[in-house]
């Protein structure tokens, strides 16, 4: 298990777990989260727990190509139930990100210092939100991380409304030019859109 000191610096990703986790400790700087991004690892802990720091292999990832939209799905885009907006509501689709409940968890893993630091990091414009509106009210979203290398890391999402998750996601891959859509782990719903795993040593490829 690796500590980190007030350095900014990880180990290798190779040293990390069977299950992803690479180090414990650090700060949620600018500088040490961009610094995280840029090498494949990324936080993921609880209120009651210090910061871990995880890069699991396999990764799950979508390339935009595989993306799929079931008929349902796309008779839903075209009715225009929703209005897609890009960095209009950033802390709040944070914020209910982590209000969101989710199968399998007690709390939630973005806590108040990941929010002010993601906030931090959306102002120096490494981070994005879609934002989905119905009648002018945000039922759904997601954000994440964008260092310009043709990756986009995906943090969390949330709905409101059903399909909210699904249109924010769908608009969001149709309407970019990213290489790929770093989903992290999985989870149904985004298997559900096409996403599956890669290795890590194939992912870093893409960093």
């Amino acid at each position: 298990m690796h500590f980190l000191t007030q350095k900014i610096e990880f180990p290798d990703v190779t040293e990390a777990s069977a299950d992803g986790l690479l180090a414990v400790g650090g700060d949620l700087s600018s500088e040490r989260l961009l610094h995280a991004y840029a090498n494949g690892i990324f936080p993921w802990y609880e209120d009651a727990e210090p910061i871990l720091w995880w890069s699991p292999d396999p990764r799950f990832v979508l390339f935009p190509e595989d993306l799929r939209i079931s008929k349902s799905m796309r008779q839903i885009l075209k009715q225009g139930k929703f209005e897609v907006s890009v960095n209009k509501a950033f802390r709040a689709v944070v914020e209910n990100c982590a209000k969101a409940k989710r199968e399998g968890q007690m709390g939630t893993w973005i806590t108040d210092e990941m929010i002010e630091a993601y906030v931090s990091l959306h102002k120096l414009g490494y981070v994005k939100s879609i934002e989905v509106w119905q009648d002018n009210e945000l039922v759904g979203g997601l954000y994440g991380v964008d260092l310009g290398s043709g990756v986009f890391c995906g943090e969390s999402m949330f709905a409101k409304v059903s399909n909210a998750s699904k249109a924010a996601f769908i608009s969001f891959v149709q309407n970019s030019n990213y290489k790929l859509i770093d989903c992290q782990l999985h989870t149904k719903h985004l298997e559900s859109l096409g996403a599956k795993h890669i290795s890590r040593s194939d992912f870093m490829k893409f960093l």
